[in-house]
């Protein structure tokens, strides 16, 4: 199976949610809305940043459907959903419905409960959940810092190629550039890598990466934007100028508490998505009203994504 390697930027979507914590499906359409408007060219669904691990499988399903069929008439627009990790016959469940609701394609991310023994044993549950749904494209997320799992993607690549067909790619979401670069080159480039570091977004190009996912994305697109048009035209301090402009962002999420601080930065750009789940601590509304003023004392709204208010728009 010969897939396309994605470029552009792939926002991480938050799972909305209403005050009581159940699904808040209804502003997904919205929120696709919004995404195309600032130029974002896809959606990796049910992830970190989405939730996944703190949703149930019928959860996922009805997520899955509300992205599914408000993007179906926009092909260009890749919408692919986490899985999840811990449950193969789930996911391979998820995979099926994914397929069958017409997303692009699925990803898998490391078991972390009862870990992989070696990268075989991960490229074993790749290839079973792959096997579900052949016509697929299927990506591995590597995210160690989560999951505790790091083996070498470079050793996970050769282990899987020519005996996952499907197998299109990794979402690279960890430092190693030593790694990373060997995955970008190996096989002749047959695989797509999309970088996973939002902060680190520069480095990455710099070595070869041509597509990104990532949460802030959700909310700063333009920033990002000028980021890569900077880079392209060899504007490498303006670059790196735009590059710190991401750092000091994201040094924002930190302060106020990880991530769900970025559910906060959807309120600031007008698209509400309630709060994460437990056991993440959300930002009370004290913080919330001196995390405003933080985001005024670096400009965000300067090049955040702009919301709108309709499909149609």
């Amino acid at each position: 199976m010969t897939t396309k390697h994605l470029t552009g930027l792939i926002a991480a979507p938050f799972t909305p949610m209403h005050a009581d914590g159940t699904l808040n499906n209804a502003i997904i359409p919205q929120y696709y809305s919004s995404l195309k408007h600032n130029n974002v060219t896809g959606a990796f669904i049910c992830g970190s940043t989405g939730e996944g691990v703190s949703l149930t499988l019928a959860e996922k399903k009805e997520i899955i459907t509300a992205w599914a069929d408000c993007t179906k008439a926009d092909p260009d627009f890749k919408v692919m959903t986490l899985l999840g990790g811990t449950c193969i016959a789930d996911c391979k469940e998820l995979a099926v419905y994914a397929h069958k609701a017409g997303l692009y394609g699925v990803s898998f991310t490391a078991p972390n409960y009862f870990k992989p023994a070696n990268v075989q044993m991960l490229a074993q549950c790749c290839a079973e959940i792959a096997a579900a749904v052949p016509a697929m494209p299927f990506y591995y997320y590597h995210i160690p810092v989560l999951t505790g799992v790091n083996f070498a993607m470079y050793d996970l690549l050769k282990a899987v190629d020519g005996k996952i067909p499907n197998f299109a790619g990794i979402k690279y979401t960890h430092e190693d550039f030593m790694d990373f670069l060997s995955c970008l080159l190996f096989n002749n480039k047959k695989y797509d890598m999309l970088w996973g570091r939002d902060e680190n977004m520069l480095p990455a190009l710099s070595i070869g990466a041509k597509g990104a996912v990532g949460s802030t994305y959700n909310y700063a697109a333009p920033l990002y934007h000028q980021l890569i048009q900077a880079f392209e035209l060899g504007k490498l301090e303006e670059a790196a100028q735009l590059q710190e402009q991401s750092v000091e962002m994201i040094r924002l999420l930190g302060k106020y508490g990880g991530i769900a601080a970025g559910k906060a930065y959807m309120k600031l750009i007008g698209l509400d998505c309630g709060e994460f789940r437990l056991p993440v601590k959300n930002m009370s509304n004290e913080d919330f009203a001196k995390f405003r003023k933080d985001t005024e004392a670096i400009h965000f709204s300067s090049y955040s994504s702009k919301n709108t208010k309709s499909v149609s728009q």
